[in-house]
């Protein structure tokens, strides 16, 4: 957060993905906890995914704006309840905007920060023992890049190329209130949680486990 003895600086990770430690600040981390614990209530809520072949993520996930499932998006909660997804806000879409700003020119095209039309967020929330293997962010029809914004506990981040899932990848450390940033080379870059730290976050917030918010620009109908 904004109180370390040795602030934490910016670092390009790869080309086109940038971590931004602390950026969440000036009350912004419990604002987004108390959105992220409201949009967790039914309808369109909190779930466990299953995945295609029958098994299930020990991460449980909800979507704003489109509902994504393995491997798409819909407008209504298709692999859950059937409800339309929630909306998507668009205070979380500048914030997102200004995170891209700050991260520079290398995560984005010519158009600049001001013009992308962030309209999807992923919230996932990681219990104990919760992982997420490596993946690609590449159901969106956007090249516009994603952010992230994380919550509660400390996670390891590893991130990779576009290339495989295998190495070379580097792991960064996202505490709660870091972002992080990835698009341009790096937009289709393999990463995953391979593991998280229970009880590291910071006992102010109120937090028990891990939350990571994506926003992304779906670039659909």
């Amino acid at each position: 957060m904004n109180d370390e003895l040795f602030p934490r600086e910016r670092v390009e990770v790869m080309p086109g993905a940038v971590h931004l430690p602390g950026w969440l600040r000036d009350g912004r981390p419990a604002e987004l906890l108390a959105a992220c614990r409201a949009w967790a209530l039914p309808p369109a809520g909190l779930r466990t995914v299953r995945t295609p072949g029958g098994g299930q993520m020990s991460v449980r996930q909800l979507s704003l704006g489109w509902h994504w499932y393995p491997y798409g998006y819909a407008r209504t909660v298709v692999d859950g309840d059937g409800t339309p997804v929630k909306p998507f806000p668009a205070w979380l879409g500048d914030w997102a905007r200004q995170a891209v700003a700050d991260a520079g020119p290398s995560v984005t095209d010519a158009g600049g920060p001001s013009a992308i039309p962030f309209d999807i967020a992923l919230v996932n929330f990681y219990g104990t023992g919760a992982r997420m293997g490596m993946h690609r962010d590449s159901d969106e029809r956007s090249p516009a890049p994603v952010v992230s914004f994380s919550l509660g506990d400390t996670c390891v981040f590893r991130f990779g190329t576009p290339r495989s899932r295998g190495r070379p990848w580097q792991d960064v450390e996202l505490r709660s209130g870091d972002a992080f940033v990835f698009g341009g080379p790096s937009r289709l870059a393999y990463h995953g949680v391979p593991r998280t730290r229970p009880g590291s976050g910071p006992a102010g917030l109120g937090l028990r486990g891990r939350l990571n918010v994506t926003v992304r620009a779906a670039g659909l109908d």
